[in-house]
């Protein structure tokens, strides 16, 4: 019996040691290789803005479009806002010290700074929008404004009644041409008679002179003025209140801001442009150099057209137009419409 209770307990202390060993064993190997995967898969993005958010609604929907792609693909991120240029320097080396791999940002506001710091560290990865900086660890990404000003110009030639439209521009130069040809272009398609009025504020934050300006062309008669001065649309709006024409803004909707007469909105989808880029990102098929968003992209487009709105649609616009405006839309996507790029064109 001894022996027999001997030869049972060895046999008990083997099995016990050996499922310890077995679990052990596992147990590091399986720890280890999950972190190492873990580290290797993870991904950090950061979003550094040169100004507050709540200012500028265009930075507002890029910020929502770079957090949902984000939390869609995996990726670790976070927003940076800026209050003046010479922290927003600070934040973007704040970024790099911190090791994100990618540092993603937008406008002409973040040009010097940005073209300063990836310079100074080439082994970054870098993303700008809506300008361009010539790196090779910068990704640029621009905007086909001229197809959003196409459908515009011919929303505007379909709606008018005294075959009169104007618009109050920011500067006669190279950027504000896709603007201001892509709507010519698109009010010629569809009313070759309509009369078009422009005018320049000399700048993007007059809004004394957009107003201004704005005043004399309801003046010649014009019932539909479009924006595109920035911060001078402000003034071609309170024109709009005074004198009784219809209007349109820039960027992100704001016919919500007066509907009876900011009729329409030319739009840049930065939410859409952020969310690509991250998703491009996060699946291997980031490249470095330029890219350009039109409307086959999503990245620009027409409130009503290509994005519903939260106002109701004017009458003075009215289901009919944006019905033909939506077919032009499609022919623009489709390739069968091709809109002039203004710079590219000489």
């Amino acid at each position: 019996m001894k022996r027999a209770l001997s030869f049972v307990l060895i046999i008990s202390m083997l099995s016990i040691l050996l499922a310890a060993c077995g679990s052990d064993s596992s147990g590091d190997k399986d720890g280890s290789e999950g972190a190492s995967a873990s580290e290797q898969d993870s991904k950090k993005a950061v979003l550094v803005l040169p100004e507050k958010i709540g200012v500028n609604p265009f930075f507002v929907q890029m910020d929502e479009g770079f957090k949902k792609a984000g939390e869609e693909f995996g990726i670790e991120v976070k927003t940076i806002e800026s209050t003046d240029p010479a922290a927003f320097e600070q934040n973007l080396r704040a970024a790099v010290a911190e090791d994100y791999d990618l540092i993603m940002t937008a406008t002409f506001q973040a040009e010097d700074a940005l073209t300063k710091v990836a310079a100074e560290n080439p082994q970054k990865s870098f993303a700008i929008v809506d300008t361009v900086i010539d790196l090779p660890n910068v990704r640029s990404v621009g905007f086909k404004e001229y197809e959003g000003a196409y459908l515009l110009g011919a929303a505007a030639g379909l709606a008018t009644k005294t075959n009169i439209v104007g618009m109050i521009a920011a500067q006669d130069i190279p950027l504000i041409k896709k603007y201001t040809e892509g709507f010519r272009e698109g009010l010629t398609s569809v009313n070759p008679d309509a009369k078009f009025l422009i005018n320049y504020a000399g700048g993007f934050n007059d809004v004394a002179k957009a107003k201004e300006l704005a005043i004399v062309q309801a003046d010649q008669g014009a019932d539909f003025i479009a924006g595109a001065s920035a911060v001078g649309d402000l003034g071609v709006f309170e024109a709009a209140k005074e004198k009784g024409f219809y209007t349109s803004g820039q960027d992100t909707d704001r016919t919500v801001e007066d509907p009876e007469h900011i009729v329409l909105s030319q739009l840049k989808s930065t939410d859409s442009v952020a969310y690509e880029e991250l998703k491009a990102f996060a699946n291997g098929s980031f490249e470095f150099g330029y890219v350009s968003y039109g409307l086959k992209e999503d990245g620009v487009g027409l409130t009503f057209v290509t994005r519903d709105s939260e106002s109701p649609l004017s009458p003075f616009i009215g289901q009919e137009v944006v019905d033909k405006v939506k077919a032009i839309r499609d022919q623009i996507v489709s390739g069968e419409i091709v809109v002039t790029d203004p710079l590219q064109s000489n």
